[in-house]
């Protein structure tokens, strides 16, 4: 199978632009042969960085299936604290030079560096996670429904708590997470509308934290279980660990989310306390992304992830979770009707 044209440099050139790449954050390359001697697929992370159990891990699950199956060299670089949009695009750019493609910027933040670098690179594809704003004939917007999985999520939450009061945390109060909120609180009111849902978001940008800080996450936690809540979900990159380790320190059910984080290794002494995850299959779209470049029939505009799809939904990896028949029908009933169009999820 064909890639579509890479640019390609000299073994010098190369040696100098993986100077250029550490410069702007770390890396670690995998080699591999390639199919046409080309690179393949590279990454570059958000905030939280690879590690997170969540967003960032999902998208470097799909590099290992796709460097696995196309047995081609692949790329993933970390995020510098406090950079720029000219440091993100210094990133992507330093990638394609080096001859890989597809290009992927993990999170909204990488928008106006996405623009840039793929006007720059013509021939190469970019992929932005998170992000609907670019049209461009080489990129792909790689973006889910976030809030129809946080629906069943809310259904979940209310159909398990005690208290009839439930919690919400965001990471960053923006509209990306608005829809998180949003599906969380109308799932948790349609299913039963005497549950208190509290939120709280952690930061107002993304620069402050509000991803990247588990401990904020604890914090939020610890004051919304004070206040009765028995279950509470997040939607909160890295600081959702803290999340989870609140509510299992208080022996109440946590959510997580993106990743199922009931089998995540460094969450493992909490997983007791995670009844399910809200899912959205980053490292899938990631991977079709890939291969899509190596058929030569590359994605572009926007590819929208759903639970028609199955790229969002719910974990059921807990037994607590899945052998729950009540609890199990009625996120069915849910789901079922999402899909057909009869309730409609807002997101906002």
């Amino acid at each position: 199978m064909r890639r579509i044209s890479r640019i390609t440099v000299a073994g010098a050139a190369t040696a100098s632009l993986a100077l250029a790449l550490s410069a702007c954050g770390g890396t670690s390359t995998s080699s591999g042969s390639g199919s046409d001697g080309d690179k393949g697929l590279a990454i570059a992370y958000d905030v939280g960085g690879k590690g997170d159990q969540s967003f960032n891990d999902a998208a470097y699950a799909g590099l290992e299936q796709a460097k696995k199956e196309f047995g081609y060299e692949t790329a993933d670089v970390e995020p510098t604290d406090g950079e720029t949009d000219a440091d993100k695009e210094q990133r992507l750019v330093s990638l394609a030079k080096q001859g890989h493609n597809p290009v992927v910027g993990v999170g909204y933040a990488y928008a106006a560096a996405i623009k840039n670098a793929a006007e720059k690179y013509p021939d190469t594809t970019f992929g932005i996670v998170d992000d609907a704003t670019i049209e461009s004939k080489n990129v792909a917007d790689l973006v889910f429904n976030e809030e129809q999985a946080s629906y069943l999520a809310g259904v979940a939450a209310a159909k398990t708590t005690k208290t009839d009061t439930v919690g919400f945390v965001g990471g960053v109060d923006i509209p990306l997470i608005h829809k998180f909120q949003a599906g969380f609180a109308q799932g948790v009111k349609d299913t039963d509308p005497k549950v208190k849902v509290l939120s709280q978001y952690l930061t107002q940008t993304a620069e402050e934290g509000g991803f990247s800080s588990p401990d904020k996450g604890k914090t939020a936690a610890e004051g919304q279980i004070e206040k009765k809540a028995d279950v509470v979900y997040a939607a909160a990159g890295l600081s959702g660990q803290g999340v989870i380790e609140a509510a299992a320190a208080k022996k109440i059910w946590a959510i997580g989310v993106d990743s199922d984080q009931y089998k995540q290794e460094a969450l493992a002494k909490y997983k007791d306390y995670i009844l399910t995850s809200a899912t959205k299959d980053v490292a899938k779209a990631v991977y079709n992304l890939a291969k899509s470049v190596e058929d030569g029939k590359p994605e572009t505009g926007i590819v929208r992830g759903d639970l028609k799809s199955g790229e969002v939904g719910l974990s059921d990896s807990n037994p607590k979770f899945a052998d729950d028949a009540e609890l199990q029908a009625a996120i069915k009933t849910a789901k079922e009707k999402i899909i057909s169009g009869e309730i409609k999820v807002k997101s906002s």
